[in-house]
Formats: C-alpha cells, sequence, structure tokens
C-alpha cells in the first residue's frame, strides 16, 4: 500500500536554491546519520557476492519478461508477464531474489538490518544494499539473466485469484519500460498482449479492491522544479498503468500472505481500523481544500472519487495518510496473531516484492518459497523472524522522519519569499494541552502547518493567516490568525 511522500527533482541548476536544496539534504542525513555510503568491509562483500550469484536450476529465460518503473530508476525489484487462461488469466511476477547474493549474518546482512529499507527524498536515496548488488547484480536489469522468485498466479475473470506458486528461477527482462511509455502503448494500441492484459487484470483488481472496501492511496508524485533563487512544488498525477502495477504487486502480497496464514508461519504488514478522530480531521481537510464530503459517505469511497490531477485533491490524498498511521509488522510461527489484517486492504497482507528496497521482504519470500517447495523454513529465517517487527518499525520511523524533513525543507524552500503574506486555509486540528496552536490546511500553495492564535482556535472554520516563518535552515514554516 502505498504511502510514501517523497519529493522528487524535475529540474535542479547551480543557483542559490539548488545549493541550498542540496546542503539542506546533507544536513539532514546528518541530523539522522544515514548516509548513502556503505562500510569498506561490506562493500567488498558484496562484490564477491555479485560477481558469484547462485543461480537456480529452473530456467524461465523463455517468458519474455518486462520491468515497469519510473525511467530513472535501476534498482529493479519487480519484472511481469501475463497470459491468458482460458476465460481467466496467467501473471508470472518475478521479484529480484536477494538472497542469492546476500549471505546470512554476512557483512551486507548485518548492514540491511540496521538500515531496514532504502530511504527517498528530493534527489537522494539512502540504500538499503550497496549499488553494486541494488542497481547491478540483483536489480532485473534487461538482457542480463537473474535469480528471481518467480510468482505464478492464476486469476479468474472476475480478478479472483485462485491458484499460487512461488519458486526460484532464471529469468531474462526484455525490457525495461517506463509509465509514461506503457500508458502509450496500451492507449494506442500497440502494447504487446501481455501490457494489454495489465491493463484489464490491473482495472478488475481495482474493482475487487472497491468491492471489499479496500484502499490503496494513490499518492500523487511531488516535483519541485528549483531554479535560479525559486523553488516551485507541483503534483503530478498518477497515470492508470502505475496503478494498474501496483495491483498486481498487491495481488502477490495478499498470495504471500494466505500461504503463510494458512502454514501459521509468516511476517504480515499491518493496519488497525483507522482512528475516528483522524477521520473527522480529514473531514476538516477537505472543507478547508474546498473538496465535497458527505457526512454519509465512507472514507474509501471519498478517496476512490478523489482525482489526483486536481491540486486540492492531491493534497487531499496526501493528507489521507494519516489513516495508515499504527501501520505495523507482525511475525508468527505456530499461531496467528489475533487481528492479522492490514484495514486499509480489508485483507491480510504481507510484503514480498521490493527485496532490494525493503529488508522484509527477504525473509517472507524466503518463507513463501519453502512453503510451497514443502520444506521447511530456513534456520537463518526463522533465527530473525520474531525479532524482524522492532527493526522494520524502526527503519519505517527512521523513513518517516527522513521523508517528513526533505518536504518541511522544500515547503520552507517555497514560501521562504513570501513571509508576511496573508492566506486562506482553514483550522484542521488543535493540540490538546493548548487549544490556542494547532494546524492550517493552506490550498494554494497546498501547505500543512503549524498556526497559532490569541485564543481558542476555531476548529473547522474559515481563517485568514499570516505567514510568520518559513526558515529554510530550520525547515520551520509557521502561521498565525490574521
Amino acid at each position: 500500500m502505498p504511502s510514501n511522500r517523497v519529493v522528487h527533482v524535475r529540474t535542479a541548476g547551480d543557483g542559490v536554491a539548488a545549493q541550498t536544496l542540496r546542503a539542506g539534504i546533507a544536513e539532514i542525513q546528518a541530523e539522522l546519520r544515514v548516509s548513502p555510503e556503505f562500510p569498506d568491509d561490506v562493500e567488498a562483500a558484496a562484490a564477491a557476492a555479485a560477481a558469484n550469484p547462485r543461480l537456480p536450476d529452473l530456467d524461465r529465460t523463455d517468458l519474455p519478461f518486462v520491468t515497469i518503473d519510473p525511467a530513472s530508476s535501476t534498482d529493479l525489484d519487480q519484472a511481469l508477464h501475463l497470459q491468458r487462461d482460458g476465460s481467466g488469466y496467467v501473471v508470472h511476477y518475478a521479484i529480484a531474489d536477494v538472497a542469492a547474493f546476500v549471505e546470512p549474518d554476512g557483512p551486507v546482512d548485518r548492514e540491511a538490518h540496521l538500515r531496514g529499507e532504502t530511504l527517498y527524498g528530493a534527489d537522494s536515496r539512502i540504500p538499503l544494499h550497496p549499488t553494486v548488488l541494488s542497481e547491478g547484480a540483483a536489480s532485473l536489469l534487461p538482457d542480463q539473466i537473474r535469480p528471481a522468485l518467480l510468482w505464478t498466479i492464476k486469476v479468474d475473470e472476475r480478478g479472483e485469484r485462485t491458484d499460487v506458486q512461488v519458486e526460484r528461477a532464471r529469468v531474462r527482462s526484455t525490457a525495461k519500460l517506463d509509465y509514461a511509455g506503457v500508458q502509450q502503448m496500451v492507449d494506442s494500441g500497440s502494447a504487446a498482449e501481455s501490457l494489454m492484459l495489465l491493463k484489464e487484470v490491473g482495472e478488475l483488481r481495482l474493482a475487487r479492491e472497491a468491492a471489499r472496501g479496500g484502499i490503496s492511496l494513490p499518492l500523487p508524485e511531488q516535483v519541485i522544479d528549483v531554479e535560479g533563487d525559486q523553488w516551485e512544488l507541483e503534483f503530478r498525477q498518477l497515470l492508470p498503468a502505475e496503478q494498474w502495477n501496483a495491483q498486481i504487486s498487491l495481488l502477490t502480497g495478499f498470495a504471500a500472505a494466505s500461504l503463510m496464514v494458512y502454514a501459521r508461519v509468516g511476517l504480515l504488514r499491518t493496519l488497525p481500523p483507522p482512528d475516528p478522530r483522524d477521520v473527522q480531521r480529514l473531514h476538516r481537510v477537505a472543507r478547508g481544500l474546498g473538496i465535497e464530503w458527505p457526512a454519509e459517505q465512507l472514507y474509501p469511497d471519498f478517496i476512490r472519487a478523489l482525482d489526483a490531477s486536481r491540486p486540492a485533491h492531491a493534497a487531499m490524498i496526501e493528507a489521507c495518510t494519516r489513516l495508515l498511521r499504527g501501520s505495523g509488522y507482525v511475525a508468527f510461527d505456530g499461531e496467528v496473531p489475533a487481528d492479522p489484517r492490514h484495514a486499509g486492504l480489508a485483507s491480510e497482507y504481507a510484503h514480498v516484492t521490493a527485496p532490494l528496497r525493503r529488508l522484509g521482504d527477504r525473509y517472507a519470500g524466503e518463507i513463501c518459497v519453502a512453503l510451497c517447495a514443502g520444506t521447511d523454513v530456513p534456520p537463518w529465517v526463522l533465527a530473525k523472524l520474531r525479532d524482524l517487527p522492532h527493526a522494520l518499525q524502526d527503519s519505517a520511523r527512521r523513513a518517516h522522519q527522513y521523508e517528513n524533513a526533505v518536504l518541511d525543507l522544500v515547503e520552507a524552500g517555497l514560501l521562504s519569499h513570501r513571509v508576511g503574506d496573508v492566506f486562506a486555509g482553514v483550522i484542521v486540528d488543535a493540540r490538546d494541552d493548548d487549544d490556542r496552536r494547532g494546524t492550517v490546511t493552506i490550498q494554494d500553495p497546498a501547505v500543512e502547518a503549524p498556526v497559532s492564535g490569541p485564543s481558542t482556535l476555531p476548529l473547522g472554520t474559515d481563517v485568514r493567516v499570516k505567514l510568520v516563518t518559513a526558515d529554510v535552515a530550520t525547515r520551520k514554516v509557521a502561521f498565525a490568525l490574521a
């Protein structure tokens, strides 16, 4: 379930604003003690593994896989191929086999446990694994034979999963595609049958998601242009191809969870039902952004009705990430936890499709391979299983801090030349310990920031607020009632 609020840089020259952005990101990395660099022993171990991967016997290089990612991506976790199967479909989904390169408890493994996941923000990336693996030998780059965990999932004509199998195999991607290119090919009718079926299956799965009351936030990409001494931010609407592709990943995560729940051993991604107070707050945000949300409309239906191409709606989708608070992981061996579901997806769910970027996916994938083969789960997996949720929660918290700090930096840069200006907004939250302080949502630019007033803030009310602080150095933005 996508949730990251990642800002991407579209253009950045050598002007004052670009230098300020890069300096700010470097400071964030220093504060959080994260670095794209790896210790020498980790790099050496990764290079040795890259030169000698463990290739499985099963050869499925006959399948013309393709990868679909942002154009600039080189850490390619997934490759897909779809075909018809009577009235239904067969989805072949190859996932990078990181375990073919990473020795349990070796230098790369220990460093991955410290990092937990790849961190993204603006034009920076803090990778989980050394790039010789994540962007090289383990990445499903085109025209290269790679070890993979090959998921074969059958889907009926309604989009329901009917069968699943995962096994180790050698695969070869035939092309590195990007979302815009796939969308153009599908729209024009020039796409290969596999990509046309991606649209069919993706739309069926979106319909199934709506029917069961699940949501997957179509988070728009926040894009900044940094030219001269000016910063500009806009929201880029997700293409349908991005949502179809995400549905294949979700389909695989649901299949993995079903295998693990049935066998009573695994690692699930969980989310409790939303706090009613958060839903009430989102109603206030919707009002502040000028979006109608009837009181009787359930929030999954409201979110699905949003149009991410409209700036106010894009900001609303961003605000809805609040409903993801409390997400976590649960590991089990012998007894399924009392509440294993992911409330946002209305199902049990597991992360298995991004092992180059998330530590837990490697472990969950290994469990599923063993279950399908009828063999024991590897001892190295079980040895770490109990401690994984804590490690993954720590890394998720660090990723959240990193993403928020970068977003705060960008918002401060956007507003730095407008201190003293007055904006229209709505008070969407007030602090419990001091109701004169809270949060205001501004529609243009779409910013949510602290606000203060001389008395109790008028919660849910249209207000005029003055920008009193927009400090790039401290990444602080603050308003006061005008």
